[in-house]
């Protein structure tokens, strides 16, 4: 099987997210999606099949198969777009999440995906316990969006993955106003056995709608305060959050099975 590796949300290598990205000829076993997902050990690995002229998308954490990603979306679009349909501006993708596209738009790759609903919970001890900081609000959609003070609190969490894990929502994610940019945030994932997504794609499908209502605009530049940082060029409208960035190929593989 031929491979690539692809790191989104950045023009850098060594930078963003990298995700796996196999495009084949037909679907292997979700047994065998699965090993080669541990294997590669990347908090994405992404597998697609052609149908017609779509694409059929799935993707694959560590700890199990996901119904949303948005930096392997991304990646696998680049890979589309660069080397296989070097002829088209955009790709529709088929996934757990409905369809979704990726349009090229100069040297960005845009994405269409769904905004989460989100429901405002009470704060508990157990979540600034699982980050080490006070908490000013929390929302749930599918991931726990927690909001603190600063810029400087994101950088500076003390992480407790064992309560973080017990607490509701697949991810977690945690963001401020940011000064530079409109919001910074950062992803953490311990319940698919990763500690924490360099740049998360989806998470942003909570923290972009909330600040836009917060910010009162539909224009946000978000930036993920990861180790590898990210950013994220995005706009909010309503029921679909848009998720812009650049990507660059870091690798072309054989899995040999």
């Amino acid at each position: 099987m031929k491979g690539y590796i692809v790191d989104a949300f950045t023009d850098e290598i060594f930078k963003g997210n990298p995700a796996a990205v196999f495009v084949m000829d037909k679907w292997p076993s979700d047994e065998l999606m699965q090993k080669i997902a541990i294997e590669n050990n990347l908090s994405e690995t992404a597998f697609t099949v052609k149908n017609g002229k779509k694409y059929k998308l799935r993707w694959f954490t560590p700890g199990g198969e996901i119904d949303l990603c948005g930096h392997a979306t991304l990646a696998t679009g680049f890979i589309l777009l660069n080397y296989y349909e070097i002829e088209l501006n955009q790709i529709t993708f088929e996934t757990m999440s409905g369809e979704l596209a990726v349009t090229k738009k100069n040297d960005l790759y845009e994405m269409n995906f769904p905004s989460y609903e989100l429901k405002k919970v009470p704060v508990t001890e157990e979540m600034e316990d699982s980050i080490g900081t006070q908490i000013k609000e929390a929302y749930l959609g599918r991931d726990l969006l927690c909001v603190v003070d600063s810029p400087a609190t994101v950088s500076n969490l003390k992480l407790n993955f064992d309560s973080m894990v017990k607490l509701d929502g697949l991810l977690m994610n945690v963001t401020a106003r940011g000064n530079k940019y409109d919001c910074v945030s950062r992803s953490f994932a311990p319940k698919l056995d990763i500690q924490e997504d360099p740049v998360c794609g989806s998470g942003h499908c909570h923290i972009v709608p909330y600040w836009a209502k917060r910010l009162d605009k539909k224009d946000i530049v978000a930036y993920q305060d990861s180790e590898r940082t990210g950013i994220l060029y995005c706009r909010y409208e309503g029921d679909r959050t848009y998720l812009s960035g650049h990507a660059v190929l870091y690798s072309i593989t054989k899995v040999f099975i």
